[in-house]
């Protein structure tokens, strides 16, 4: 009796065993995505989860017993919070985007899981295919946390009615912070007699944009340093107090550009990509003409303008991350498949080779209107010039705290470089410099 009870239970055993072992193996793996609905830019051109679809699909037959899902219908604004919640439940996706202003908590947080490992041990993957700027993007403290997916510069809105209107040529490629003030200084004061249809010069161009065009950097790589007293960063901050002197202490509002009565405005690349073709460019600003140029350069800088990137992060706690890994690599790093998120979207890639692909570029911009003409060489000044914000721990406290200092310094009518230089110290002790 003994033995037959014992030879039923080996039965048992071996059943249950086989039961797991064909329920394991039958079973697919599964990976997730975390995506947001839309454009971070605010506009949008084509359908992003289609897109995903599509990368889905290759990916699932080129990796049999694997299905990848994500979570549809998540908007924009509610993304962080989202992602948040996830991470808490210990639900997080596998893997997912990135927001420019999110990378730094989650990093810092060991919410990512650092690249730097399966970068170095890929043969057939290098950082190098990427823009330099799009690249740092996803980095922090030297270690690699996520990859570049869709990036967007900034150039400078030109109305060219009101350029016009003032005997003013389009500015040229290479113009500087001496010939934007003179064609500023030209429309204030040639409109000044004009009470109701007083023309400005500028909206929403501040020190904050003219630093990389100064090649200044407020802080350090490490994030251990302010640099807010430096003589780059203060000739930024003078040049902004420069350009607000023409203006009388009126202020410039979003009101007054779009009824056509200011010359600048700096303008996100993905809005000249949706605005810029016929018949949007219409609707969007009807009562003008206008044009996009890179920006300003300062006088120890060049056109040089900040780049944002939205990015593809891996969760530290995922149990998938070889997996996921193929699947970013995929995602950020495949020539056909970047080609086609470039044409759909409303960035850039970040990828070079498909940034400046030739053929791609002249299907992008045939037949777009206005005297800046998007080509090879100005996509490829803009994007390996341009620069990214810094990423470090503290970086958001800092930089509250040092705007907030320029802002009491123009206002206050005390000697500026005094007291950026003091304000340069409280934001290091902060810092733990």
């Amino acid at each position: 009796m003994k033995k037959l009870l014992l030879r039923i239970g080996l039965v048992i055993a071996a059943v249950v065993l086989y039961s797991l072992f064909w329920y394991r193996t039958m079973q697919p793996v599964r990976l997730t995505i975390g995506v947001y609905a839309g454009s971070y830019w605010g506009t949008s051109i084509g359908d992003r989860y289609e897109f995903l679809d599509e990368v889905i699909d290759f990916f699932e037959k080129n990796h049999p017993g694997t299905k990848v899902s994500y979570e549809s219908g998540i908007g924009i604004d509610s993304y962080s919070e989202w992602l948040a919640q996830q991470y808490m439940k210990g639900q997080g996706p596998d893997l997912f985007l990135v927001l420019p202003e999110d990378f730094s908590l989650l990093a810092a947080s060991g919410a990512l899981y650092p690249l730097d490992d399966m970068i170095r041990q890929d043969d057939g993957f290098n950082l190098s295919i990427y823009y330099k700027a799009c690249q740092m993007a996803g980095q922090m403290e030297n270690r690699q946390y996520a990859l570049p997916f869709e990036s967007v510069p900034t150039l400078m809105f030109v109305n060219k009615s009101l350029l016009k209107q003032y005997g003013i040529s389009m500015p040229e490629h290479n113009w500087t912070w001496d010939d934007f003030y003179d064609i500023c200084r030209k429309i204030t004061e040639g409109s000044e007699a004009q009470t109701e249809k007083k023309a400005y010069a500028v909206y929403n161009y501040s020190w904050t944009d003219m630093l990389y065009a100064n090649g200044a950097k407020l802080f350090s790589e490490d994030g251990k340093k302010c640099n807010l007293g430096s003589l780059r960063v203060r000739e930024a901050v003078l040049f902004d107090q420069k350009l607000r002197e023409l203006n009388n202490g009126f202020t410039v509002t979003a009101r007054d550009f779009d009824e056509g009565r200011v010359a600048f405005r700096p303008f996100l690349y993905s809005d000249y990509k949706v605005y810029q073709p016929y018949p949007w460019r219409v609707k969007k600003y009807s009562n003008f003409e206008w044009d996009c140029v890179e920006m300003p350069a300062g006088p120890r800088g060049g056109n040089v303008c900040e780049i944002e990137s939205t990015l593809i992060g891996m969760n530290a706690r995922s149990h998938r991350k070889e997996l996921a890994w193929d699947f970013m690599k995929l995602l950020c790093g495949d020539e056909e498949l970047q080609k086609k998120m470039y044409s759909s979207s409303v960035g850039i890639s970040p990828m070079i080779a498909v940034a400046e692909d030739k053929e791609l570029l002249n299907t992008l911009f045939r037949g777009v209107p206005g005297d800046y003409e998007i080509n090879l060489d100005v996509i490829h000044d803009i994007m390996s010039t341009g620069v990214s914000a810094p990423r470090f721990r503290r970086y958001h406290q800092a930089m509250i705290m040092a705007e907030n200092a320029v802002d009491t310094a123009m206002k206050s009518g005390k000697a500026i470089e005094e007291f950026l230089v003091s304000s340069q110290r409280d934001i290091n002790i902060m810092l733990g410099a």
